[in-house]
């Protein structure tokens, strides 16, 4: 058992062919996946195809590239999307300073009040963090992890993994495990314990090796885990077993009748 803790089915890269997507991860083993909106547009998507399909759930946010379109209105659409029993998280949302799309100002700003929403809704966080490590770490501090949550897409050190799991929120490792350069991360997988530890895939982006280069799937995320199991000492299976219970515990999963 898998599960892809964090993809974008919602995205216009599956328009084509989603639903074998979804068909081509059962068949790999990912018994359930994640879907996570950035925009309010695509949240609403996001949630649109998890009640369609009972092995995916959703998550909704703005990211931090789309924060600067957030109005007085937004906030209380996200609410009533989050009210669906689909909806497991509050995400993806943070600090992105390597693209800058919406001005860091607004970035700070809109990450503080959006960790305050899903307090409310008690909901976890996924938090995306790029080139911010320092002001990701600082701004969590202050919220005091009130929800729990993950870094999602994990690219800190050892050091701020262990300053997070002790906050309380779990690391997620994606497709960049599998490169051939990624020695950092490595050992962030070897200290950090499994028992805090979720794979996903961010599909459609960052495909594992060999697949590099191609669209990224769900069906991918066993490529990931392997890996870890690599890297861990362990088998595939117990790697398999543990980031799910990780998963289903963090997200409340399931709670939508799965068909056998």
């Amino acid at each position: 058992m898998f599960i892809d803790s964090h993809a974008h089915l919602e995205m216009r890269e599956f328009d084509r062919d989603r639903e074998d997507v979804i068909l081509r991860a059962a068949a790999a083993g990912v018994d359930y996946i994640v879907t996570v909106g950035t925009t309010l547009r695509e949240c609403r998507k996001a949630l649109e195809i998890a009640r369609r399909d009972p092995a995916v759930y959703a998550a909704v946010g703005i990211h931090p590239h789309d924060a600067k379109e957030i109005d007085h209105n937004t906030y209380d659409v996200l609410k009533t999307l989050a009210g669906d029993e689909a909806v497991v998280a509050y995400g993806e949302i943070g600090l992105d300073f390597f693209r800058n799309l919406t001005p860091p100002e607004i970035q700070r700003r809109r990450f503080a009040e959006q960790l305050e929403v899903a307090a409310d809704l008690g909901l976890p966080v996924i938090i995306h963090d790029r080139e911010a490590h320092g002001e990701t770490v600082a701004t969590l501090k202050a919220w005091q992890g009130r929800t729990g949550g993950v870094i999602h897409c994990f690219s800190g050190d050892t050091a701020m993994a262990m300053t997070c799991v002790e906050m309380g929120f779990h690391i997620s490792i994606a497709g960049p495990v599998t490169y051939a350069k990624s020695e950092r991360l490595w050992e962030v997988v070897r200290q950090v314990p499994l028992e805090r530890l979720l794979i996903e895939t961010d599909a459609p982006y960052l495909t594992p090796h060999p697949r590099r280069g191609r669209r990224n799937e769900p069906a991918c995320v066993v490529l990931t885990a392997q890996k870890v199991a690599e890297l861990k000492g362990v088998s595939l299976d117990e790697v398999g077993r543990e980031t799910s219970r990780n998963a289903m515990r963090l997200f409340d999963i399931p709670r939508k009748a799965k068909e056998s």
